[in-house]
């Protein structure tokens, strides 16, 4: 019998053709839960597929380089007003606010920390909301903090999808179980039912 998180993640695919972008927010043990999922993405995606981690600022990230050699997809950091484009995954710069914008590109702020971190994921999944309402799927993973709860409350209220990764199963469970807590998620998966599932979800050119 499937569990009602199971039965959600069937009606996410279902209707997999109305989400516009993934969003993906990790922290402590981010290298581990996006080794699970990264190289398991295809060549050919669907929708723009970003990626917010908390690094150290005025450090270059070793983030794409690190999963660049892992996948098939181009990993790399985008530009100021870079369109987002599909068949990468885009991965927020090192002390940048990372924002997607209505017009369908990226914007870089160097607003103040959130939660002592930039970048925020709470401000990319904010603006994930604002620029694609219920056309977003969020997805929260391994973190020390509560960083990406409120950001995947106003998914949740937009209309958007939230998958959450099991805490039980995270590296740092703080940040998996604020989401829960504050977010309401339709679905909370281990790290082989998401990587499953965000396959599954943006296969295939449009």
């Amino acid at each position: 019998m499937l569990s009602d998180f199971e039965t959600a993640a069937r009606t996410l695919l279902a209707v997999r053709r109305s989400i516009e972008v993934v969003v993906v927010g990790a922290s402590a043990g981010a290298v581990r839960a996006l080794g699970e999922i990264l190289p398991r993405l295809p060549a050919s995606m669907r929708v723009p597929f970003v990626v917010v981690v908390h690094v150290p600022p005025r450090r270059e990230s070793l983030l794409p380089a690190l999963f660049s050699a892992k996948c098939v997809v181009p990993v790399r950091e985008p530009s100021d007003k870079e369109p987002l484009g599909t068949d990468t995954v885009w991965i927020a710069p090192p002390d940048y606010h990372l924002l997607v914008e209505r017009s369908r590109v990226f914007s870089l702020s160097i607003e103040a920390p959130v939660l002592f971190s930039r970048p925020s994921i709470d401000v990319s999944f904010e603006s994930a909301a604002d620029a694609f309402g219920a056309n977003v799927c969020a997805v929260v993973l391994s973190g020390s903090n509560d960083d990406g709860a409120a950001g995947a409350r106003r998914i949740r209220k937009a209309g958007g999808w939230v998958v959450v990764q099991d805490p039980s199963e995270a590296e740092s469970r703080e940040m998996p179980t604020a989401a829960i807590r504050d977010a309401n998620p339709q679905i909370v998966l281990g790290l082989e039912g998401i990587a499953s599932l965000l396959r599954d979800l943006v296969e295939g050119g449009r």
